[in-house]
């Protein structure tokens, strides 16, 4: 047992590895090539030809960030085959169809059009060329589409039915799982936050340049576009941003408890605007306070979960022992069911599915048929069964407090700078402000740091599940020897880093030589 969760924590280490790497480069794909479409678009209407240096620019930033990102994103595809075999097996059906419309649709897409992009100006037509810009840009949005199709459903698995026969799941509606709403929100909140990472990215390299009081026309422009864009980005994402707390109340609720720091549910739940965890908290059994200092907003986590204020927005302990009223998949107002009672129906499902194998070996189709209706009636909590452990379901709840509250405070943050800017530029000052250009120019760590906790709280807020409610993540690993996994993360943290330090070499090179003068 104890190998056996040795594999599962390095596997879990190196899919985060890879993932983290790679959301360094998606973001900034999905923003700036709309910050560049956007550029090319008002070269093509102006034929100001200032403009069309400005979009071959941040174009070249923008290819040398794509090549990357393609590279990491393959190698996180390959790892459900070599280290999550189970889940593989288990949902490949379901879980494959979107990552194969990504590669077959948006893939190919992109690589087409991408070559006009880089290697077609002077050679077609200036809306020939914008078109494979925006498409270029389209394409990505579309890759991003399909992949958080497929991990919305396993935040929320919808259109799936389980088949005893060959004990996997299949998909039973294609349009419930692509427009599940878990999936839509998801997907915009995402890509909204892609355009305000290529802002940052723009104001932050534009305010470079002002302070060096080089390419003044080419600086201050792409500001304003940048900030537009960031804004119009950041209402997008806390429009979404609200949606998914609503549906992450509804549907996930361990992950809100975490994100709130939130043990003891009550109505009117406050949201903590800051606070502090107590590190001497190491239970949900204890009877620690689990902050040292907290800041709350009264009422707030309670509208935002259940759109009342007076709503009652359950704690860790409530989703542990149960009790409480909540609804359930048809809307209707349940007694929410103990954790223990949900294991003891996950083993219920469990022992269904191994009495329905052993009658279909048997021939006898009267008990196949009886051990089937036991499994589709508990399967709804088939992960429990593997739970040995109430803490296991339990997320690290500082790792995801920290990670959301340094997103939010971030968000908030970058609102202000993009109209600090935009307001600055509407003056005709903003070259003199010497202070809004370094905050701009020290704001693109920011921008990845709350990218980065993003993710955290997507997917460690999830956890202990790879499939909520049906597979918990230490049922989804391969048998393969934990050496092997030590061995190819390290292998993959020092290419990843290598890659990292390229990029970065390349771009900063690229930078201090500025757009091509002609």
């Amino acid at each position: 047992m104890n190998d056996l969760f040795s594999v599962v924590d390095w596997s879990r280490a190196q899919f985060a590895l890879t993932a983290m790497y790679h959301w360094l480069f998606v973001p900034l794909t999905l923003g700036l090539g709309v910050i560049v479409g956007i550029m090319e678009t008002i070269y093509y209407r102006s034929g100001d030809e200032r403009w069309k240096q400005m979009t071959k620019f941040w174009m070249t930033l923008f290819g040398i960030n794509f090549a990357i990102g393609v590279a990491t994103g393959i190698i996180l595809e390959f790892q459900f085959g070599t280290n999550w075999s189970n889940y593989s097996w288990f949902v490949g059906d379901i879980f494959g169809a979107p990552l194969a419309i990504e590669g077959i649709m948006a893939f190919f897409m992109e690589s087409t059009f991408i070559a006009i992009m880089f290697f077609g100006w002077n050679k077609v037509s200036k809306g020939m060329h914008l078109a494979a810009t925006w498409l270029t840009t389209l394409g990505a949005t579309i890759s991003a589409l399909w992949i958080l199709v497929a991990n919305a459903w396993m935040q929320y698995p919808a259109g799936m039915k389980f088949n005893p026969d060959t004990v996997r799941n299949e998909m039973d509606s294609f349009a419930d799982v692509v427009l599940s709403p878990v999936a839509i929100n998801k997907f915009f909140h995402t890509v909204s936050a892609g355009w305000v990472f290529g802002a940052i990215f723009v104001v932050s390299i534009s305010a470079w340049y002002l302070l060096k009081n080089r390419e003044r026309f080419m600086a201050v422009k792409s500001m304003k576009v940048a900030s537009w864009v960031g804004l119009i980005g950041m209402i997008v994402v806390a429009y979404t941003g609200d949606g998914s707390a609503y549906q992450v109340a509804e549907k996930q609720p361990m992950k809100l408890a975490a994100m709130e720091g939130v043990y003891r549910g009550e109505n009117r739940q406050g949201l903590v605007a800051f606070g502090i965890l107590n590190p001497e908290k190491k239970s949900y059994m204890d009877n620690i306070d689990p902050f040292l200092f907290e800041v709350k907003i009264p009422g707030l986590l309670s509208f935002l979960a259940t759109r009342h204020i007076d709503g009652f927005v359950p704690g860790i302990n409530d989703i542990i022992d149960g009790g409480y009223e909540m609804k359930n998949a048809k809307g209707e107002v349940i007694i929410a069911p103990s954790a223990q009672e949900r294991i003891e129906r996950g083993k219920l499902a469990i022992k269904a599915l191994s009495d329905y194998k052993v009658a279909q070996k048997a021939g006898d189709k009267a008990a196949m048929e009886e051990a089937g209706k036991r499994l589709e009636e508990n399967y709804s909590d088939f992960g429990y069964g593997y739970v040995t452990d109430m803490e296991q379901l339990i997320p690290h709840v500082p790792f995801v407090f920290y990670s959301f509250h340094i997103m939010i405070t971030l968000a908030f943050f970058f609102i202000a700078l993009f109209l600090l800017i935009l307001a600055y530029i509407s003056k005709d000052k903003l070259d003199k402000a010497k202070w809004v250009l370094w905050i701009s120019l020290l704001s693109l760590p920011l921008g990845y740091i709350c990218l980065e906790s993003g993710w955290i709280v997507a997917e460690m807020g999830r956890q202990p599940w790879v499939i909520q409610d049906i597979m918990p993540t230490f049922a989804a690993v391969s048998k393969i020897q934990t050496s092997a996994v030590q061995t190819t993360f390290w292998m993959f943290a020092v290419l990843f880093t290598v890659l990292l330090v390229a990029e970065i070499g390349i771009m900063l090179k690229q930078i201090k030589k500025g757009p091509v003068q002609k």
